[in-house]
């Protein structure tokens, strides 16, 4: 199997250094049989090719590769699109067409958290939505009438949020079969109302699984009051994208999220860190490597269970759980969990975890 690296910006190629470490071990105990090709991309790639994220290599991704595994980004400093500030993220998810966006947020009780008991899956739909670099045929949905004036257009269609809620039923059939549907159907009457249209058309396939309908901002609140009763959570692009920073900072801390981008039609799948790139401890070797680490294991377990490979699904499981048991002793710790571990030894601990 073949899989794509992308370094890009900030702490990316740190972290990144710290998971493929760990996955070189993973790959020999289960015999995968993984090759890694590294890419460019994000500064690196501006520098080189005048733009962040090249046609090139999604059409190699698309065309070569078996997965992705893509570093973080900082576009905000990037410069304009027509200047070759290309959205990485943006690029992968509308070029593979990657609309299951797949966050889950879990507390563990051996590290300080805000929601005991939570264990819940975001499934977040990343393709439309409030981005306006991903809702119009050509151009972006923003605009500016005037100098005082500034509008975004949201694109819903039934299209995308009917896959969305298919795969989160598809996920909660898995774990405690319940879903809940995220909107604000009361005051976005045509764009939520459709969401929750398809919600609805949807659910009546799984008559197993108890469904809920939840304002966004009520959820929010709720998220906070009893985070252990939600199981699959299922939203549009922007409430998913806030949300789930919400319940994995809750959980414990925005460092420990894994996050997969997939298709379940095509089979591509993109390992990408909830975070950001944290420029500010860029290249001082503190940043946690958890995320993508446990992003990483998240798809292999995917590709896994899509082929109906035991050992990929297997690996991903085990990676997990070494991290989890790397992270049961605070001497294990990186800065931001309050130890003092660097990111290289961090992933080196839960490389020797995974050696039987």
């Amino acid at each position: 199997m073949r899989i794509m690296t992308i370094p890009c910006d900030g702490i990316g190629p740190e972290i990144m250094s710290a998971t493929l470490g760990v996955l070189t071990v993973v790959n020999k105990r289960f015999d995968l049989g993984l090759s890694f090709h590294e890419e460019e991309a994000g500064f690196t790639s501006l520098k080189n090719h005048g733009i962040t994220l090249r046609d090139e290599v999604l059409d190699r991704a698309r065309s070569e590769f078996d997965g992705v595994i893509l570093g973080t980004q900082s576009h905000m400093d990037y410069p304009a699109v027509v200047d070759g500030g290309r959205n990485v993220s943006a690029g992968f998810r509308i070029g593979l067409d990657l609309y299951a966006n797949v966050r889950p947020a879990r507390s563990r009780e051996f590290i300080p958290n805000k929601a005991p008991g939570m264990d819940l899956v975001i499934m977040r739909e990343a393709t439309e939505g409030f981005y306006p670099d991903r809702n119009m045929f050509q151009g972006v949905g923003e605009m500016m009438p005037d100098p005082d004036m500034a509008l975004s257009v949201r694109k819903i269609t039934r299209h995308a949020s009917t896959r969305i809620c298919r795969e989160a039923f598809k996920l909660a059939m898995q774990r405690r079969k319940k879903v809940a549907a995220i909107h604000k159907a009361n005051s976005f009457l045509m764009t939520d109302g459709l969401f929750l249209e398809c919600f609805r058309e949807v659910a009546k396939s799984y008559p197993e699984v108890e469904t809920e309908e939840l304002i966004v901002d009520a959820y929010a609140a709720l998220l906070v009051r009893n985070p252990e009763v939600y199981d699959v959570v299922v939203a549009t692009n922007f409430y998913g994208d806030i949300l789930s920073d919400l319940a994995s900072e809750l959980s414990g801390s925005l460092g420990l999220a894994g996050s997969i981008n997939a298709n379940a039609e095509t089979g591509l799948c993109c390992a990408q860190a909830q975070h950001g790139s944290a420029p500010d401890i860029a290249g001082k070797n503190i940043a946690n490597p958890t995320s993508m680490i446990l992003s990483a294991a998240m798809m292999l377990g995917w590709l896994g269970e899509r082929r109906g490979v035991q050992k990929l699904m297997d690996a991903g499981s085990e990676l997990s759980k070494a991290v989890d048991n790397v992270l049961d002793s605070p001497a294990n710790r990186t800065r931001d969990l309050g130890g003092t571990v660097n990111t290289d030894a961090f992933g080196t601990l839960v490389a020797d975890a995974l050696v039987p």
